[in-house]
């Protein structure tokens, strides 16, 4: 037991006699397995378990109730994944892969959160659809697998190609049970009046569920798809821009995260996500409090609990910048903000950018336009100032869109650039 703690010890010394000058550094850079909540203490503990357990013969691939589902709906579909275990190995990549290119995506193996999102809501579309599914398959030459590029197609505003067959196959026996309509309309009439206000359910007793940023931006990417990006010459409608920039800086902090994770040692992609949702406790009042402050007030509160946290800025920097890709990634948006508030707060005002889109959109706060503007003012004023691109560092144009949209959406004129004052100078 001593040894382990004087293990831990030397490690976290180490870390705090690392130079400054590394803050600002590639998160990639930070030591591996340095997450909020004693990650290195369990990296340690972990190692030390493997000299003890020299022979094991479980799987190394966790088993979740994700992996289940992806595995359900890749074999409903006709791509096999195998037994229904949870463990994506071998065959479930294989699968994913059969599956990724029949839709037209890269065959990588794993699934964006898009790809995957499409897959389950399908599988879950058409468990529920019944005799509609049924009639949908038999209509598609590719069989229940066109299904999803049917659902993908109505997603996308797209009518389906099968849809005049489902409307049409049951029309004809509309016309039979007529006669009997005016025998029974008393009777249905006194049944649908019975239970008014007192047996209709109510699903949400604790208020309407919260928006789910994934969903959305499945739509907004199938728009983008089909339509194209906007761009700061055809921008009429700021909302639909800042949708766009705001799931694309989504799918780079997913990406961004998901390679910092593969090079923290001693811990599975799913222990650190469950870590990441232990953080977002901590950092939920930062969180309430984003449309009801000033933005200085919310950064001087975070930049107090970052002070207090005991954790070195180059650490805390790489966890916020892990957890808030795990954020986005499983919806949770007290996780994805937070993060963004630590890296803010620790200089790093690019990721302003992210507390104007959810105020903007209200995605994960209360929707505040005109707290908003502050933190995509400070955002563009470091882009501005030279600091480097964290989102879409390949669309030009960004900070001109970014700063459009803002400014049409808080109803300001747009900003005037490069015009040169004029002084009359008397001799």
């Amino acid at each position: 037991m001593f040894t382990k703690r004087l293990t831990v010890a030397a490690l976290a010394a180490s870390v705090a006699m690392m130079p400054a000058a590394r803050v600002g550094a590639d998160a990639g850079d930070f030591i591996a397995g340095a997450l909020i909540g004693g990650v290195v203490g369990h990296a340690v503990t972990k190692n030390n378990q493997k000299r003890k357990q020299t022979r094991t013969y479980r799987s190394g691939i966790p088993s979740t109730h994700e992996g289940r589902q992806i595995q359900s709906s890749l074999n409903y579909f006709g791509f096999n994944a195998g037994r229904v275990d949870g463990q994506l190995g071998r065959q479930s990549r294989n699968a994913v892969a059969s599956y990724q290119a029949y839709m037209g995506y890269p065959a990588t193996g794993q699934l964006s959160a898009f790809e995957q999102d499409l897959l389950i809501t399908s599988y879950n579309r058409a468990q529920a659809g019944g005799y509609q599914t049924t009639q949908l398959i038999a209509a598609n030459p590719e069989g229940p697998r066109g299904l999803l590029k049917t659902y993908r197609a109505e997603l996308a505003g797209q009518q389906a190609p099968q849809a005049p067959v489902v409307v049409a196959a049951p029309q004809p026996q509309v016309v039979a049970p007529q006669p009997q309509a005016v025998v029974a309309a008393p009777t249905v009439t006194a049944a649908v009046q019975e239970p008014q206000g007192t047996a209709l359910p109510n699903f949400f007793e604790g208020g309407a569920p919260e928006a789910s940023l994934a969903s959305h931006c499945n739509t907004v990417s199938l728009l983008t798809s089909t339509n194209g990006y906007t761009t700061a010459a055809s921008m009429t409608d700021p909302t639909a821009a800042l949708n766009e920039q705001f799931c694309l800086a989504r799918t780079y902090a997913i990406a961004n995260s998901e390679e910092l994770i593969s090079k923290v040692g001693g811990l599975t992609p799913q222990q650190i996500a469950t870590q990441c949702e232990g953080f977002g406790p901590v950092v939920q009042p930062y969180v309430e409090g984003l449309a009801l402050k000033p933005r200085d007030v919310v950064s001087q509160e975070v930049s107090g609990f970052v002070l207090t946290s005991g954790t070195s800025a180059q650490q805390l920097a790489g966890t916020a910048k892990i957890c808030m890709g795990v954020g986005y990634r499983t919806d949770n948006m007290t996780v994805a903000l937070g993060s963004a508030l630590i890296l803010y707060s620790l200089g790093e005002t690019v990721y302003g950018e992210l507390m104007g889109h959810h105020l903007a959109l209200g995605f994960g706060t209360q929707k505040n336009v005109n707290a908003a503007g502050p933190w995509y003012e400070a955002a563009l004023a470091a882009t501005d100032a030279g600091a480097d691109a964290v989102f879409v560092p390949g669309q030009p144009e960004r900070t001109d869109i970014l700063r459009k949209a803002s400014l049409q959406l808080a109803g300001k004129p747009p900003a005037q650039a490069g015009v040169m004052p004029v002084f009359s100078v008397t001799e």
